[in-house]
């Protein structure tokens, strides 16, 4: 088994090796191996998901320092030419199996969204959107193991010469969760996909999908989303 990290715990939360890119471009690096069939047939499940329209998503570079492989994609909500919420969705595989994850494969998410400022200051605002995560992978059905994360609350306020500015708030969330393994050894992570894109568009404050998410609660319309 690999050595026990969680890879949300690397770096400053996951947020260093979740974003990093190539930092040095001459340091010599042995030859990447083929990626084992498991890992190829959880990516085409990845890739071949169906999602609601108003969620844009498409491949990213993935972190080279978490897993021997990883997928990665980023997703942004958007409403007319509004930008309303972002994410990244990271798929990790070590075949040698993984102690922290006790499995492996491990996904790993970053999600943002503007709130009104009275939002950020709800007290239940964090365990809120942690049930939003648990719930939209048990609403589809879905097994999984060894989660973690966290719920950040940010404020900006502006003076001097920014003065002009409105205070803004920002909801940020980081997890990783381990998907139950199937036939093969395969994760369905194309189910891992949808779910991730519920929360991604709870956050947004989106309505629900369709009948069956009648239940869902949403956040209050966002102040000044973004342009596109």
């Amino acid at each position: 088994m690999a050595a026990d990290r969680d890879p949300l715990s690397d770096g400053a939360g996951g947020r260093d090796d979740v974003n990093e890119g190539d930092r040095d471009e001459t340091r010599t690096t042995p030859p990447t191996p083929p990626a084992p069939p498991p890992f190829r047939a959880a990516v085409d499940a990845l890739r071949s998901a169906r999602l609601r329209p108003q969620i844009e998503v498409e491949p990213t570079p993935a972190p080279k320092r978490l897993a021997p492989f990883a997928y990665a994609l980023e997703a942004t909500v958007v409403d007319g030419e509004q930008e309303l919420a972002d994410g990244r969705l990271v798929l990790l595989h070590d075949p040698a199996g993984h102690d922290a994850w006790r499995g492996t494969f491990r996904l790993v998410t970053l999600i943002r969204a503007e709130l009104e400022p009275e939002m950020a200051v709800d007290p239940l605002l964090p365990d809120v959107c942690w049930s939003w995560l648990t719930g939209a992978l048990q609403a589809r059905g879905l097994t999984y193991g060894e989660p973690s994360g966290t719920v950040t609350r940010a404020s900006s306020h502006y003076f001097g010469g920014l003065s002009a500015r409105p205070a803004a708030s920002q909801i940020e969330i980081r997890a990783s969760w381990t998907p139950r393994e199937g036939l093969g050894g395969v994760p369905d992570t194309g189910s891992h996909l949808a779910a991730w894109c519920d929360l991604l568009a709870q956050v947004a404050g989106l309505p629900p999908a369709g009948p069956g998410d009648a239940s869902v609660v949403t956040l209050p319309q966002r102040r000044g989303p973004q342009s596109r």
